[in-house]
């Protein structure tokens, strides 16, 4: 029998690994009957364990795979200690982190320079090596090294590891369909619980579990995967039965949206539209000019005699509404619960900015310090923060955590992506390439829009995301590179 099933996984008769697949199986069946004799269920689990690395030492690249098809799946579960993991999705990002930094040791001559020369990849070594330094100077090393440490198997795993596997036209289809699957499942579940109580906008937060936080995370995450679904069309024929799919899915995605009642998800659904058009017309450097000139101005006004303190809000009428219609009025009014809590926060902010401006209170510090920075007059009935959020703008956080010069590198970074973005697309012909950049820039700028009012990246759905765009960019501009494309007219 295991000969057979050895055979059948391609594993030739005379191989090493038919040894271990044997003694795997072997094992596997013996836990698994000691686990129904003593009643300890966990022992079944273990062959699970067992096979993931076994399948890690055959081939590392489908323990990626299997990694992607586990986030939109991952649950969020506290660990003593005040520790926190995203199950298993983290588990396997630390078996591959490994699995990376062993293959790097031994390939170090196969790593491609130009991947490593390339300006994206400077700008987030450079981001990298800014946040070691907070670190040092962080007022609680503990919470920062950890932040630290997540942060580097994110971006060995999703960028570099991603960079290593995801190259070709093949390679980004095996992507998408390990991620598109789990994820229609995951949302599946959370329409057909919403549906079962008339899709109420009361009780949304309630139907996200297991697989996702929050309302905010779930329509986020579906918002800036659109744009793989849309380039996923044009791999089949139009009218064929996959192609009928996919335009299916993304129109029960839109549907899915729609009833997470997330402001922030269809503003970027809108922005979608306009920053294809902003590429494709080469207006990304007026935009983002256009877009840092408007900030600076509103900036500037509120920081001017006290301007700010205007938007304080009226603690009796800051309230959680029931109603989405009564939400998006009360978000005119300056009068929304979440909002509101935001500016509470944001204000504190800026206070810790001024007295930390340089490196900041450490990487994920902001938490245990705001508090006594905060403004009263701005305070709202969640302002106790049960559950520990963040500042809700991942620029502010970065500041307050990182300093101004942390802030500036993360900007500078997005800048340099979205630019490039625009260089890689008119630099390759019609076709699946630019498609494919097209889809990773738009991601990633969706991420960078929705950070404005989240902290999305440090998630492993959306910050896998962030990531990996990026390194499909990269891979795309040394491909056409390679082929020699030159910069296309339209």
């Amino acid at each position: 029998m295991l000969n057979r099933l050895s055979t059948i996984l391609g594993i030739p008769g005379d191989h090493p690994q038919r040894l271990l697949f044997g003694g795997l199986a072997v094992v596997s069946m013996l836990l698994i009957w000691a686990g129904i004799g003593f009643q300890a269920w966990w022992l079944m689990g273990v062959p699970a364990v067992l096979a993931v690395l076994w399948l890690t030492a055959v081939d590392f690249r489908r323990v990626f795979f299997l990694m992607i098809a586990c986030l939109p799946l991952s649950i969020e579960t506290e660990l003593p200690g005040g520790f926190s993991t995203d199950f298993p999705s983290e588990q396997l990002m630390w078996l591959l982190t490994l699995c990376g930094v062993g293959w790097l040791l031994r390939n170090v001559r196969a790593v491609d320079a130009r991947f490593v020369r390339h300006p994206l990849t400077i700008g987030l070594i450079l981001h990298l090596i800014w946040i070691s330094i907070s670190v040092l100077t962080s007022q609680d090393v503990y919470v920062s090294l950890k932040y630290l440490l997540a942060k580097g198997w994110y971006v060995i795993v999703f960028y570099c590891l991603a960079a290593h596997l995801l190259r070709t036209e093949k390679d980004f289809k095996e992507f998408f369909w390990w991620f598109l699957i789990p994820l229609l499942i995951a949302v599946l579940s959370v329409f057909i619980r919403h549906a079962a109580i008339n899709f109420s906008f009361q009780d949304v937060a309630y139907v996200m579990g297991p697989f996702f936080r929050n309302h905010v995370m779930y329509a986020c995450l579906l918002a800036i995967f659109l744009p793989f679904i849309w380039y996923a069309t044009y791999w089949y024929r139009r009218w064929s039965k996959m192609w009928w799919f996919l335009v299916i899915t993304i129109a029960f995605l839109l549907v899915a949206i729609n009833f997470a009642y997330t402001r922030a998800a269809y503003v970027a659904l809108a922005a979608a539209v306009g920053i294809y058009w902003i590429m494709r017309w080469r207006l990304m450097k007026m935009a983002l000019l256009g877009f840092a000139l408007v900030l600076g101005i509103f900036i500037t006004f509120v920081g001017t005699r006290d301007n700010w303190l205007e938007f304080a809000p009226d603690y009796e009428k800051a309230i959680t509404h029931t109603r989405f219609d009564n939400l998006l009025e009360a978000t005119t009014k300056l009068e929304d619960i979440s909002t509101m809590e935001r500016v509470y926060r944001w204000v504190a902010a800026t206070y810790m900015i001024k007295e930390r401006p340089i490196t900041g209170f450490g990487p994920g510090n902001f938490y245990f310090y705001y508090t006594k920075y905060t403004v009263s007059s701005f305070k709202t009935y969640v302002s106790d923060n049960p559950e520990h959020s963040g500042i809700h703008n991942y620029y502010l956080m970065t500041a307050v955590e990182q300093g101004l010069p942390g802030m500036v590198i993360f900007i500078l970074f997005s800048v340099l992506v979205m630019l490039y973005g625009e260089r890689v697309f008119h630099r390759s012909p019609p076709g699946w390439r630019r498609r494919m950049v097209t889809a990773s820039v738009m991601c990633f700028i969706l991420i960078d829009l929705l950070m404005l009012m989240n902290d999305l990246v440090e998630t492993d759905k959306i910050g896998s995301l962030f990531f990996m765009s990026v390194a499909m960019l990269v891979n795309l501009d040394l491909n056409g590179r390679m082929k020699g494309n030159t910069d296309l007219r339209d």
